[in-house]
């Protein structure tokens, strides 16, 4: 099922939905997810960004690196 379909059928779910417990639940999910997503794209300051640079720097200097090919070996485990 592709995901138009399914978003459809969530949403004759919800027109039909009688129970308040159950819509103030997928209610708060709805909520705290969109609360995540603005969190994870929240821009970096500059001095964040400075910081960044140099410990990954630093890392790099002192040999904490992997491979391309150590990394996809890596995620085939995730």
């Amino acid at each position: 099922m592709d995901l138009k379909t399914r978003k459809l059928n969530a949403i004759k779910y919800l027109i039909g939905l009688q129970d308040e417990k159950v819509f103030s639940r997928i209610e708060a999910t709805i909520l705290q997810s969109k609360k995540d997503r603005e969190r994870e794209l929240k821009p970096l300051s500059q001095r964040q960004l400075i910081e960044r640079a140099k410990k990954s720097n630093k890392d790099y200097t002192s040999g904490k690196v992997k491979t391309q090919e150590e990394l996809e070996i890596e995620s085939e485990n995730w």
